[in-house]
């Protein structure tokens, strides 16, 4: 018999089914027993009744535990004064398929503990078993599916791009070194020349999903040494302003699968609803928003070609403000602030861009410098040496498209989306400086 999920229940009332799941609560009265089981899509009540008939079943309830797993078949009938959604599941069969220990590490309900965070993370599994959790993760899938969708709807493929680099990437700085059949070799810290290899290819459009790696001693809420980034790029665009435009369309084809998939739940469990309207974003340049910073606000970042945390916050205040967007696109940074493979205009800024959601930066993209002359030239400024760059300057050599893109971090977005302390909340396992377990 198959089993049926908790969602579907009310399309099999007066039938004779199978559940499964854990065990969330247990009341064992003097008459009767209640068994409130979960799976990962809604819960429901099975009710026993005690007696000669029920005795094998009435004698397993009284000693089961609570998050032990159990199967049951019965017939689900409508009760509306059942207060569980109006249902109850009369069973005919019990059976334990494992059994939890009584006492758990972590209390799973009190996800607001501040002194247990450190130990629901050591057990993860059993803090992930809240419908809270399970709806962040939800809503990251549904994320992925829609910036897909968008993508393959535009000519879009999907690459894989390597993990381990025989020579570091970008700068070279925070990179993990690893032993490779006696030499050394790191991990991608993006997979940002590879996608330019394949413009070079003649792909024109590409995106990739896959995890990177960061050797940074960072203790924030922002940042873990592995995390989940979402990267595209794109042949043939006239400036940084096509990047955005990209980004704009599969933000908001993204914000609007989470409305019409989970808007409900998102409601009950967080009290919160989705911002969607059609506002474009704003796009404000670095100088203007260095200086709407300071005269509005009266704060004076920390460095004067880039954006610090506060400054992200109070762009992002105003941008909601201004224009009701949660979104705002900051661009044209200093070059100083920037890689040297992003693309210069007139007057030495580059052509780029920060998109920022709810104050955090999730987004950093911009046009890429083409033409390997002035590459080589911009990495000579930046002081890198061109010998360990010969690889990527190859695919440059024999013709390449105009092209930019972005990588996109789709932790931060779902951070600020559940409003969460840390990215930690957002992932399934997190590494940091401090954690490489479980």
């Amino acid at each position: 018999m198959k089993t049926i999920y908790m969602k579907d229940l009310t399309n099999y009332f007066n039938q004779e089914i199978e559940i499964s799941g854990f065990v969330d609560k247990i009341r064992d009265l003097q008459f009767v027993q209640f068994i409130i089981v979960r799976d990962s899509t809604g819960k429901t009540q099975i009710t026993i009744e005690k007696n000669e008939t029920n005795q094998v079943m009435n004698d397993m309830v009284s000693h089961l535990t609570k998050e032990s797993t159990i199967v049951a078949k019965g017939v689900i009938y409508e009760r509306p004064n059942v207060k569980l959604r109006g249902m109850e599941f009369i069973p005919s069969m019990l059976e334990i398929t494992s059994v939890s220990e009584e006492q758990l590490p972590i209390d799973i309900l009190d996800y607001t503990n501040a002194t247990e965070k450190e130990l629901r993370l050591d057990n993860r599994f059993l803090d992930l078993r809240t419908e809270r959790n399970y709806l962040i993760f939800k809503a990251q899938t549904l994320c992925e599916m829609a910036m897909r969708e968008y993508w393959l709807e535009n000519n879009f493929i999907e690459i894989h791009s390597p993990k381990i680099l025989g020579t570091a990437s970008e700068s070279g700085a925070e990179v993990f070194k690893m032993d490779y059949f006696g030499r050394t070799v790191y991990l991608a810290q993006s997979p940002q020349f590879y996608k330019q290899m394949a413009m070079a290819a003649g792909f024109n459009n590409v995106f990739e999903i896959a995890p990177v790696f960061r050797a940074e001693k960072s203790h924030t809420a922002y940042h873990a040494t592995e995390f989940t980034s979402v990267d595209c790029e794109i042949s043939w665009i006239k400036s940084h302003h096509d990047v955005m435009d990209m980004e704009e369309a599969f933000c908001k084809r993204m914000l609007l699968k989470l409305k019409t998939d989970i808007s409900e739940e998102y409601k009950r469990i967080y009290n919160k609803e989705f911002n969607l309207n059609d506002v474009a974003f704003p796009r404000i340049s670095f100088a203007e928003c260095k200086q709407i910073i300071q005269e509005k606000y009266h704060y004076t970042g920390e460095k004067a070609f880039d954006i610090d945390r506060r400054e992200e916050e109070l762009i992002g205040m105003y941008a909601k403000k201004t224009f009701n967007c949660d979104f705002v696109f900051v661009t044209e940074y200093p070059f100083a602030a920037r890689p040297f493979y992003h693309m210069l205009d007139e007057s030495g800024l580059t052509k780029s861009f920060d998109l920022l959601y709810c104050g955090v930066e999730i987004t950093t993209g911009a046009q890429r410098e083409h033409r390997l002359d002035i590459l080589k030239k911009q990495a000579t400024e930046k002081g890198l040496p061109l010998e360990s760059l010969e690889f990527y300057f190859n695919f440059f050599k024999y013709g390449v498209p105009p092209h930019g893109g972005l990588g996109f971090g789709l932790t931060r977005f779902l951070m600020k989306l559940f409003d969460t302390e840390s990215i930690r909340e957002v992932t399934l396992l997190y590494r940091g400086p401090n954690r490489v377990n479980p």
